[in-house]
């Protein structure tokens, strides 16, 4: 070996030892934290899980005002200039969050859910992980690159910690920062830092929610063909969740606008609007709704509007300023659908489920990878990835250059017919036909 290549591996093994120590200590106080918020959670929404219909019509619309009062006073004045957002910490703000965020999101969430709002639990956990993991980058004085891949340890940790899923989560948190790249600098120190997470949640008693699938068929290329069918019909659906939300979002801001509505009252006007609704929807799609994740991946029959119930009530309580996750509704919406559409191919309801959930995450989120390992992990290995990765590819696939999450940055386009600017967020960047299709459509419309 070169005097240069004995000096790279002792270069590369301090790194291994460097972000062995830092992601380690990061995951560890990550865990703590989001454990902290779990338990204050699980306690909560405990208590309010029984309440008759009309006490649930009345918290709506107290826990939306709640949300609009913490969220609106609690980010004024902020001198900092920064934004709570993960991906603004990774791409623009050098690996830095506003502290006060630790205190202000996992306390809007439990009022969210604890008040009957339907939203997911990942999204405080998340940014419990950056909030923590920019604080210890600052405390120990890093350079702007190692606070970078720190914020995205904390990420990782905190999806890691929330689901019981530390690889999944850990690929996760690295994967949704941009479609179609995955920085492969912040692997290694964030699935050190995922597992640290889990081990420490486990260590502080937080509950994981684990399904098991009855009936399996043996696998066969026909097989693999209908798993594909659940994975388009679940890109759709994910399609139809990610556009609800996001124009649910800019209806209540443009009502918001027009009147000149006082901030706070409009997550509390959301609230009015889902206690009227619960009149006719199940109370069952309100909170976290997982009890519905569990009854499908079990074979149990679930509407076919079901997912619609559920993304109906996920876009009024985020698109009206209540907070909360995600993620978790990814769950229910892509298990209930896949549960639902099964039986057309031929499949059993429960693998519908298991499919259904992992593409919807896949397709939603942008995250292919990581939601193919969180199916492998949240099946404890009943459904092996051959189930569900072609569906979940063909789901991200279809619902094209859109995601949950407008901050996310379009690294590369999905089809070599469509064209896009390359690291522009998605809520900016607008897909644009490739020139070559162009040239031959007006080819074509010419003759």
């Amino acid at each position: 070996m070169r005097r240069f290549d004995y000096f790279e591996l002792v270069i590369m093994l301090a790194t291994v030892a460097q972000w062995l120590v830092l992601a380690t200590l990061t995951g560890a106080v990550v865990g703590t934290g989001t454990s902290l918020f779990l338990h204050a959670l699980f306690f909560l929404t405990d208590r309010t899980a029984s309440v008759s219909l009309w006490m649930q019509m009345m918290l709506l619309p107290i826990g939306g005002l709640l949300n609009g009062l913490l969220l609106h006073y609690g980010y004024l004045n902020n001198i900092s200039g920064l934004k709570d957002s993960i991906f603004a910490a990774v791409h623009t703000q050098n690996g830095r969050m506003p502290f006060r965020t630790i205190l202000i999101k996992p306390v809007a969430a439990i009022i969210t859910l604890a008040s009957g709002g339907s939203a997911g639990k990942e999204g405080p956990c998340s940014h419990i992980g950056a909030s923590l993991a920019a604080a210890i980058g600052q405390l120990l004085h890093l350079n702007s690159e190692l606070r970078l891949r720190l914020v995205a340890c904390g990420v990782s940790a905190g999806f890691a910690s929330v689901f019981g899923t530390p690889i999944a989560g850990a690929i996760y948190g690295v994967e949704v920062l941009a479609v179609g790249r995955i920085r492969h600098d912040f692997l290694f120190p964030a699935v050190v830092a995922g597992v640290a997470s889990f081990e420490i949640t486990k260590f502080w008693g937080v509950p994981f929610d684990y399904y098991d699938i009855a009936v399996l068929p043996n696998f066969s290329e026909l097989v693999f063909f209908k798993t594909m069918m659940i994975g388009i019909i679940a890109g759709v659906v994910a399609l139809i969740f990610a556009e609800s939300v996001h124009r649910t979002t800019r209806l209540f801001t443009a009502v918001k606008l027009r009147f000149k509505v006082w901030p706070p009252l409009m997550p509390a006007f959301g609230g009015v609007i889902l206690a009227v609704l619960i009149l006719f929807i199940p109370t069952g799609y309100l909170g976290l709704s997982l009890p519905m994740v569990e009854r499908a991946v079990s074979g149990e029959t679930m509407p076919y509007l079901g997912f619609v119930w559920k993304t109906l009530l996920v876009a009024i309580t985020l698109g009206s300023g209540f907070y909360g996750g995600i993620v978790t509704p990814q769950f229910v919406i892509g298990a209930m659908a896949g549960n639902a559409f099964a039986p057309l191919f031929g499949l059993d309801p429960g693998l519908g489920a298991a499919v259904g959930l992992v593409s919807v995450i896949a397709a939603a989120s942008n995250t292919p990878i990581a939601a193919v390992l969180m199916g492998m992990e949240l099946f404890g290995g009943a459904v092996d990835s051959i189930y569900v990765a072609g569906a979940a590819i063909a789901a991200y696939v279809i619902i094209g250059h859109r995601s949950v999450y407008l901050e996310q940055r379009m690294a590369y386009t999905k089809s070599s017919w469509i064209r896009i600017q390359p690291d522009v967020p998605v809520g900016a960047e607008k897909a644009r036909l490739s020139h070559g299709l162009l040239r031959w459509w007006q080819r074509h419309r010419r003759k």
